[in-house]
């Protein structure tokens, strides 16, 4: 069971997870362990929320295919166990950023007061170079 919040997980059976050799450098380990992991999830059949589902089916990410399928590969390291808990972690961020609803910003006008006050600081800078010239004799 992977948790994303306290009322939304997704359960180890939406969950597909196969073992394949990883790329790289490594020596005979690489060509010998299948030691990387291909994280398999598909949004439109599991038990996430509706709301989740259109969420990263609107996501432009490379990970998540046409088919709404996301795909992640997880090779960072040398064990099984330890590249597994990466693409679970990866899935749960992935997942995760899409709960987060953006506030809908409320233009507001400047106060009168702040407009004087930025009107004042720009004439007295003026006048600051103004007085940097030259000076003229006649």
């Amino acid at each position: 069971m992977l948790t994303i919040s306290s009322n939304v997980s997704i359960a180890d059976s939406d969950i597909d997870m196969q073992g394949v050799r990883a790329q790289g450098a490594g020596g005979q380990n690489v060509n010998k362990v299948s030691s990387a992991i291909h994280l398999r999830f598909n949004i439109v059949q599991s038990s996430l929320p509706d709301f989740y589902k259109q969420r990263l089916m609107l996501l432009r990410d490379k990970r998540i295919t046409r088919d709404g399928v996301i795909i992640i590969k997880a090779q960072r390291y040398r064990t099984q166990e330890k590249n597994r808990e990466d693409a679970l972690l990866r899935l749960q961020e992935l997942v995760r950023s899409v709960s987060h609803v953006q506030r809908k910003r409320v233009a507001t006008k400047p106060t009168r007061s702040s407009q004087r006050k930025r009107l004042d600081g720009k004439t007295r800078h003026s006048r600051t170079k103004k007085l940097r010239g030259r000076v003229d004799d006649h």
